[in-house]
Parts: C-alpha cells; structure tokens; sequence
C-alpha cells in the first residue's frame, strides 16, 4: 500500500477531475434507479415516475461526460486513448502477476507509464460496455416501440449485461483507489510521490528527465544573460 509522503505530483487538471465527478454521479444514478426500475423488491419507490426521470437525468450526464472531455481537453483525452491501446513487454509482464496487484503489492509489479496495464484494460472495458450502454438505452428510450417483443428482451439483456460489466468496473476502480491511495488526484489533482513511484515508475521517470531538462535550459538561458561581452563584442566609442 502506498505510503504517503509531503510531495506530491500534479496528476489530473480541474476540467478532467470535473468530468470524471459527472460521469461517476450519472453512472450512480443510473445504477440506483435501473435496480428501483427492474428489481421487484424496491419497485415501489418508482411509484409516481420519479426515478424514470432520475434515470434520463443519469443517462445525460453519462453520455456528457465524454463530449465535454473531448470539447475541454481533446488533446489530453486522445493521449489517454493512445496510451489506453498501447501495450509493450512491461505491460503483458504486469498481467503475469496481476494476483499480487490485488492484494496490494504494487511493489513487486513491473515499472509502468502514466497509466498502468490494469487501468488500460480498465479505460477498454469501460469505453466498450459504455457504448452498448448508452447505444441500448437509446433505443429503449425513444425506439421502444418499434422493437417488438424478441427486439425488447434482447436490446434490456444486452443493456442489464453491460450496465453489470460495468458496475463490475467501478467497483474495482474504487477498491484500487483506496487500496493504493489514489483519491487526492481526483479531489485536487495531486497524488503522493510514493503512489506515483509505486504505480508509475516509468511516467515518474519521464517528469523527472522533462524537469532536469528544463533546468539546464533554464540556466543556460540564465548564464547566458548574465555573462558580460568580451572586449571584441563591445561597442566602440564614438570617435
């Protein structure tokens, strides 16, 4: 488990913690009130139409969410998705021992990028089952009618399996967030340097060369400015 430490390392922007807050209410209110809609058990509080409308409210700020990435970060968010898709030798070793992962031996993984092998395939079953989601809620909404009673039950089953894919998903997202005490970076961008190290010690890497670099241009530039012309460059008096 991650050890916290007094520095730490900017991980997430305003815009990118904003979103992912709405897509996280919307799939929660999604969640609450298909189980109000579908299990007989709690179908009496979707007496009156309430949670019919909770539940359109959550299917907008779920499919949102990803136009309004796109809209403020479109650069961020297609790295995301390159790096999401890109798998090397470090990522299939991460998959070997995956056992260990899950009961919180990060140090033991392979050095991983900014984001690890499990969160790629996390962002890949997400994107995945959100689509079917999102697709046959649709359909259920505003082409219900026009189903028929086999389109009916096979558009609800692929819906219910995906909508549990995914509740699947976020519950491990929630459990690793704790387990390696990742929430700051979703609360103010930051996460600590040990949790950094731990998960990503190849992205860490990556920072710390930018930053040397950045120093020696810095200083350069500083040196620069601050050494005196030589006697031939400077400018002759007026005769």
């Amino acid at each position: 488990m991650a050890v916290e430490t007094s520095r730490k390392v900017l991980r997430y922007l305003p815009a990118q913690r904003w979103v992912h807050w709405m897509g996280a209410a919307g799939f929660v209110i999604l969640l609450f009130t298909g189980l109000v809609l579908e299990w007989t058990p709690l179908a009496p509080l979707a007496a009156g139409g309430g949670s019919r409308l909770l539940h359109r409210i959550g299917a907008v700020m779920y499919i949102l969410w990803p136009i309004l990435y796109a809209s403020l970060h479109p650069k961020e968010l297609g790295e995301v998705i390159k790096e999401s898709l890109t798998y090397g030798r470090d990522e299939w070793e991460w998959f070997k021992q995956m056992p260990g992962y899950f009961l919180g031996r990060a140090s033991q993984m392979p050095p991983q990028g900014r984001i690890n092998a499990g969160q790629k395939l996390h962002h890949l079953g997400i994107g995945v089952m959100s689509i079917f989601v999102v697709a046959t809620g649709l359909v259920l909404w505003l082409g219900k009618g026009q189903l028929g009673a086999n389109g009916l039950a096979i558009t609800a089953m692929i819906h219910d399996i995906s909508m549990l894919t995914l509740t699947i998903l976020f519950v491990g997202h929630v459990y690793f967030t704790f387990l390696y005490g990742a929430l700051s970076g979703m609360l103010n961008g930051y996460v600590p340097e040990s949790y950094a190290r731990l998960e990503h010690g190849k992205w860490m890497a990556t920072l710390e060369r930018e930053a040397e670099a950045k120093a020696e241009r810095a200083a350069t530039v500083t040196s620069q400015a601050s050494t005196p012309p030589s006697p031939s460059q400077a400018k002759k008096p007026k005769v």
